[in-house]
């Protein structure tokens, strides 16, 4: 960039030659076995869409994931350290029916996508080495311009409406009273733009969230795995009513709900054991989508809302989390030497 003087920096200290720090190892691991899940279901995606605008968005996304694959498995050779298991082509049925419509993929592609950046976005100031750092940079600029395209197709099919509109501020003004914080008694101000854009963007990302329960609680094997998914949808359900609420209100509009994108098909093209990862993964974000909507809330009626919701996922993620611990799921990220350990030793 032509603004940015340049620093020339040699420091050994950024070289690739140098271990992987706890931040490096664990946002590398978390990359790869989450790309190793979108890998498998993006590939039973391909397997039945019709539209070719959004046949090659499934394909531009399922390279992308083997691509990140690809360079992690490198990083974690030079390392020596493990490959993850991950998931693999026994996590996915090709030959299933259509579980979805192709409107869906699409919704879901967001959906995942903006999961992955959050990722990315935080590690690129954690990382010191180098090659670290420009490979999540490089990470978040592809799935920034996949995102860009998801957006247009969405626009472009009518799939999605567009955020709200509110009125060019005429003049720059200042809060004088302290009710502005308020939201449940006496006199409560309008919406502003910042809970505006987090409140449509939990229903954007919840509403898909509920079709994925809808369709995973149908083709579940496991009973106990299915009533877990029922119970998830039933709490999105509660949430999306919250946040459709508080924009209804301000007659402000919101995007509707996309169950009808699932088939009626009960023969489950993917493992128990990749679904669950992947609802217990999406609503483990979902927590930090919370809280960054609570970090520019000013209105007391929403931030309880959001400390209700937060209670209820993070339970809700503790179960999903136990539930692949029971079945042998849960495959364990680095952690640190337990040096209690070493000492009874």
């Amino acid at each position: 960039m032509e603004l940015m003087k340049p620093i020339n920096i040699s420091s050994t200290k950024l070289s690739s030659d140098n271990p992987f720090t706890a931040v490096e190892m664990g946002k590398l691991w978390a990359t790869y076995v989450g790309n190793s899940m979108s890998n498998q279901i993006l590939k039973y995606f391909l397997k039945h869409v019709d539209d070719d605008d959004i046949r090659i968005l499934l394909e531009n996304s399922l390279a992308l994931t083997a691509d990140f694959m690809k360079k992690i498995e490198k990083f974690f050779s030079d390392e020596d350290f493990p490959i993850p298991v991950g998931f693999s082509e026994e996590d996915v049925n090709l030959g299933a029916p259509r579980l979805f419509e192709d409107q869906f993929y699409v919704h879901y592609l967001k959906y995942a996508s903006k999961a992955g950046l959050s990722i990315y976005a935080i590690a690129v100031p954690l990382m010191m080495r180098e090659d670290v750092r420009e490979f999540f940079i490089y990470c978040n600029k592809c799935t920034t311009i996949l995102l860009g395209q998801i957006n247009n197709i969405l626009m472009d099919k009518g799939f999605i409406i567009k955020a709200p509109l509110i009125p060019v501020p005429k003049r720059v003004d200042f809060i004088e009273k302290e009710n502005y914080l308020n939201g449940f008694f006496g006199e409560v101000r309008e919406l502003h733009a910042l809970e505006i854009t987090h409140l449509y963007d939990n229903i954007e990302n919840n509403i898909t969230s509920k079709a994925l329960l809808t369709a995973f609680s149908q083709v579940a094997k496991n009973k106990k795995i299915q009533s877990f998914f029922l119970r998830g949808k039933e709490i999105t359900d509660r949430e999306v009513q919250h946040f459709q609420d508080k924009l209804h209100k301000e007659n402000l509009p919101f995007p509707s709900q996309i169950d009808h994108l699932i088939t009626t098909s009960t023969f489950s093209p993917f493992s128990d054991k990749i679904m669950l990862f992947h609802k217990v993964d999406m609503f483990a974000i979902k927590i930090r989508s919370f809280a960054n909507s609570m970090a520019v809330n000013g209105r007391r009626d929403i931030g309880l809302m959001y400390m209700k919701c937060l209670t209820e996922v993070t339970l809700f993620v503790e179960d999903g989390a136990a539930m692949m611990i029971e079945n042998g799921w849960m495959e364990q990220p680095p952690k640190a030497i337990d040096r209690t350990d070493l000492t009874s030793n």
